[in-house]
């Protein structure tokens, strides 16, 4: 059995990864509704890759003979002017997922809860990398996506992504 306090935490972590889906579905359609499908198809794969962090965030629990609380998902309601502010929208969606996650790691830590810690660990290198990705997608944007041709080769280069299921083992 985990602490309360941790499974409390985790199941508000599973609604924000659900919800994290949300918003990148949501800036999925904006880029296909602006032809740029490649942009789309970027994040339509990290729609997926949210959707099986709550997996894994809900199968640890599970795993752990604790109950699952899924609570309503609240719809996006962000309106983009320009084909950046998705973009940007997304990296400072994702600093918030790892306050999120640091947060309960700081409490598991706390609680010398080490099977939790264990676990965090490799959130903790994927949000890493999560930043990482949207921040590099608002470099080149400001590098190359004020220029027709070169928004064009972004779009082709974003297209290339295709999704990876997590490594993480429970």
């Amino acid at each position: 059995m985990l602490n309360k306090e941790i499974v409390a935490k985790i199941n508000k972590q599973i609604n924000f990864e659900l919800y994290s889906a949300y918003i990148y579905l949501d800036i999925s359609n904006y880029y296909a509704d602006s032809n740029l499908n490649g942009f789309a198809n970027w994040f339509k794969i990290q729609t997926q890759e949210e959707r099986d962090h709550a997996m894994l965030f809900m199968n640890y629990l599970l795993n752990n003979g604790e109950k699952v609380v899924l609570e309503d998902i609240k719809a996006p309601d962000l309106v983009y002017t320009d084909f950046r502010q998705p973009a940007l929208t997304a990296f400072d969606h994702e600093v918030k997922v790892t306050a999120s996650i640091h947060d309960i790691y700081g409490t598991a830590y706390d609680l010398k809860d080490f099977r939790t810690m264990q676990f965090l660990d490799w959130f903790v290198k994927e949000q890493n990398e999560e930043e990482k990705n949207t921040d590099e997608i608002i470099k080149r944007y400001d590098l190359f996506g004020n220029d027709a041709k070169g928004l064009y080769l972004l779009d082709s280069e974003l297209a290339a992504r295709v999704y990876t299921p997590p490594s993480l083992v429970i």
